[in-house]
This record gives structure tokens, sequence and C-alpha cells, in this order.
């Protein structure tokens, strides 16, 4: 490279990434009928980890760039781009143990299982799910669970966790997908280049002044 990126090519790199984190949530994945429990996770953990290498990828192409961003907004879209890579690192860990958990609850049978809806009046179990459930959605749990070779309550319980894991894992996505969209506006608006490098008022971010100070040392 014979210059580093201007504004307009850090700020479409973020927007880029966002789009590429928002993907994430739409991913689909085909689900056999006996694992229809985990059809919420599975798109999103099958598309998130060649994401998490591709932004990887760019960002150590970016810091390995000769020569080095040498203004503020290079090096405030690195630590954006970097914070973003964290965190949907993070996010995804996350989710792969909520899937771990999910399978060993299901592979484990023998394990003592509490009812996913609590059952009152020491109603049958049956009486507990139609209490939650209409005549329709218990007939469609019922036939799940059977394809999954799972009781009814074993299967509501998994697949609300598999809901849960899917939920949190899309809120985080969405939110550093908005994040990276504001980084990327700010990039190329309104980042100064008259910023204090310490830590001072109206310092640069303790990120950026932390890539700042590793990119020096590199040098």
């Amino acid at each position: 490279m014979t210059a580093f990126l201007t504004r307009t090519e850090l700020a479409d790199l973020l927007t880029e990434a966002a789009q590429s984190v928002s993907g994430i949530v739409t991913a689909e994945y085909p689900t056999a009928a006996g694992r229809s429990y985990l059809h919420p996770v599975l798109g999103p953990l099958s598309a998130g980890p060649r994401v998490v290498g591709e932004l990887n990828d760019r960002l150590e192409g970016l810091v390995a760039a000769v020569p080095r961003p040498a203004t503020l907004a290079g090096l405030f879209a690195l630590a954006f781009y970097a914070a973003a890579l964290g965190w949907l690192t993070e996010s995804f860990t996350e989710l792969t143990a909520s899937v771990d958990r999910i399978c060993t609850r299901v592979g484990i049978p023998s394990e003592p299982r509490k009812p996913i809806v609590a059952e009152c009046g020491g109603a049958e179990r049956d009486d507990a799910f139609d209490f939650a459930f209409s005549a329709l959605e218990l007939a469609a749990i019922r036939t799940a669970a059977e394809a999954a070779g799972l009781t009814p309550d074993d299967y509501v319980e998994v697949l609300s966790q598999s809901l849960l894991a899917a939920s949190r894992i899309t809120d985080d996505c969405m939110e550093i997908s908005s994040s990276l969209l504001e980084d990327a506006t700010y990039v190329l608006d309104e980042a100064s280049d008259h910023v204090r490098t310490d830590d001072g008022p109206n310092s640069l971010p303790a990120l950026v002044r932390s890539l700042l100070a590793r990119m020096e040392t590199a040098r």
C-alpha cells in the first residue's frame, strides 16, 4: 500500500462490517425434524464463525498495513473495528456454550428433568400444557417432541433455551451492527484531528490510546 485508507474507505469498511454482522441473524440452516429445537440457533451458529473469521482477517491486514494509520480517523476506525470484533467473538463463545448445554441436556435422558411449566394444584402434566398452550400448539409440540425423541416437557425446555440463546445473539449482533454504522458516520464526518493522546479530558478513548501505543511499539 502507498497510503492508508481514506476516511471514506474507512467508513465503508465499518459499514461493510456492520452489514456482515447484521446478516448473521437472518442466516438459515437446514434443520432435521429430530433437532427442530435447535432451529432458532443453527443459522447464527453456522454463519457466525465465517463472519468472525472474515473480520479478523481484515483487521489483521489493516494492522499489518504499511504505512500504518497516521490519522486519528484511521486509529478510531481500527479501534472501533477491533472492539466490534471482540464483542462479536465473545457473543459467539456464549452462544456456543448455550448450544453445548442444550445438547448435553438432550443427550442425558437419565438426568432428572424439571418441567418448564409449573404444575398447578396437583394437576397432571398434560393439564399444565393445556393451561399454557392452545390445543393446536400442544399438538404441534407433541409432534415435534416425538420426532426429537423427547417428552413434551423436555422439548419445551430445550426449545425455550434455544430461543433465549437466539434472542441474545440477535440483540448483540444488531447492537454491534448499529454501533458500527454510528462509528462509520463518526469517522467520516466527526473524528477530529486535534485530540489529546494522554488520559486527560477530551483525550482519545482508552481503546484507541492502547492501540496507538501497541503500534508505536511495533515500529
